[in-house]
C-alpha cells in the first residue's frame, strides 16, 4: 500500500512551515518507500529521560564502558593537548561523562571554556547544572544541531589556543557511511591544525549481546522508541495509536549495524495534520528510527586519515568492547 495524495508532493513540502524542520522531516520520512524518521527526534524531554534510564540497564554496557575509559584516561587526554583554550561537545547530554576531562584540563591550567551543543534544552540545562561547581570551568550552552552549533563556536573562538572537540557515546554510529564521511570532513573543516577530536565509538561484538542491549527485557528501549510517535502526536497533531506498533531491534551483519524499527501490527492509516500527510501501513511494515553502526579499530583509523586527522591515540574497554579515539587535525 502507498500513500494517498490528491496534490503535488513538492508543493506540500514548500507549503510546510519554513521553521518547522520536524514537520518537513516527518513528511518526507513517512512518504518514503521505507518509512524513516531521523534518530535525533527521539531526544525530546521525555526521550532524553528514557535514554538516561537505558544507560543504567544491565544489558546496555556502552555508557558504562565509555565512562570507565574517560575516568581512566582523562589525564592522558589532557596532557597530550595541553594547554586547551576551549572544549566543545556535540550532543553533550547531561555532561556526566565530560566532567573527568574538564577536571583533568583544569588541573593543568587555571580555567577552560566549555561549550555544550545539544538539540535538547532539558539536556543542556542538566549539563550546566551538573558542571556548575567544577572549578575553573566556564560552561555555556547552545541549543543547536551539531554542525550549526560547532560553526557558531568556531566563529567566536579566539585566534590563538587549541580546541578539544568531543563527540562521545558512539553517536557517530547513527550516521550512514556516506553521512559519516561528509560529517567528519565538515568537522575537520571547522577545526584548526593541532585541534583535538575525541570520538567515542562502539565496536563490533556478539549479535546476541547487541540485540539484548537494544531490546531490553524491561521494555525501556521500546518505550524510548515509541515515544517518537507520542512526540509526533503532541507536536504535529498526529493520531498514531502506540499499541498498534511494536519495537523491534535488528542486527544487519552485512552492514555491521543494529537498526531500531517501529513495526505496524495491523493494516492502518495514520494522519499527521501538522506535517500535512496521511501514511498508510500494511501489517509488519516498519518505520526505521535509528541505526547504530559498530566499528573495528582499523576502520576508525582509516576514517580519521580520510578526513585529514592523525589518529594519535586510542583506548579500548575490555568488558564491553568500546573505543575512545583521540584524533589530531592535520
Amino acid at each position: 500500500m502507498g500513500l494517498l495524495y490528491p496534490y503535488d508532493a513538492s508543493s506540500v513540502v514548500r507549503a510546510l512551515n519554513e521553521d518547522n524542520e520536524f514537520a518537513r522531516d516527518v513528511y518526507r520520512g513517512l512518504t518514503a518507500p521505507q518509512k524513516v524518521l531521523a534518530a535525533r527526534y527521539l531526544y525530546n524531554e521525555v526521550g532524553s529521560a528514557l535514554f538516561e534510564a537505558i544507560t543504567l540497564l544491565p544489558e546496555y554496557g556502552l555508557t558504562r564502558a565509555e565512562e570507565r575509559l574517560l575516568l581512566a584516561h582523562a589525564d592522558d587526554i589532557a596532557e597530550r593537548l595541553a594547554p586547551v583554550e576551549m572544549v566543545a561537545e556535540l550532543g553533550s547530554g547531561g555532561g556526566r561523562k565530560t566532567q573527568p576531562i574538564l577536571e583533568a584540563i583544569t588541573r593543568r591550567q587555571q580555567n577552560v571554556d566549555y561549550f555544550a551543543i545539544d538539540v535538547s534544552n532539558a539536556a543542556l540545562q542538566l549539563c550546566k547544572e551538573h558542571l556548575r561547581d567544577v572549578k575553573g570551568v566556564r560552561a555555556y550552552t547552545l541549543q543547536n544541531s551539531y554542525l550549526d552549533g560547532l560553526a557558531r563556536v568556531c566563529h567566536a573562538r579566539p585566534h590563538h589556543g587549541r580546541m578539544l572537540l568531543l563527540f562521545l557515546g558512539s553517536t557517530i554510529g547513527n550516521f550512514s557511511i556516506s553521512e559519516t564521511e561528509k560529517f567528519l570532513k565538515r568537522v575537520r573543516a571547522s577545526l584548526r591544525p593541532g585541534d583535538g577530536f575525541l570520538l567515542g565509538a562502539d565496536l563490533v561484538k556478539s549479535p546476541d549481546q547487541l540485540l539484548n542491549a537494544y531490546d531490553d527485557p524491561a521494555g525501556v528501549t521500546a518505550a524510548f522508541n515509541k515515544n517518537l510517535l507520542s512526540r509526533i502526536n503532541l507536536e504535529l497533531d498526529g493520531d498514531f495509536r502506540l499499541n498498534r506498533f511494536r519495537h523491534e531491534a535488528r542486527w544487519r551483519s552485512d552492514e555491521q549495524r543494529i537498526e531500531m524499527h517501529l513495526v505496524s501490527l495491523k493494516r492502518q492509516s495514520v494522519m499527521v495534520a501538522g506535517a500535512n500527510c496521511r501514511a498508510s501501513f500494511y501489517v509488519d511494515e516498519s518505520i526505521w528510527t535509528e541505526s547504530s553502526q559498530k566499528f573495528t579499530l582499523s576502520a576508525l583509523q582509516d576514517m580519521a586519515r580520510q578526513a585529514a586527522f592523525v589518529p594519535a591515540a586510542h583506548w579500548i574497554d575490555q568488558e564491553w568492547p568500546f573505543a575512545e579515539s583521540l584524533w589530531i587535525a592535520e
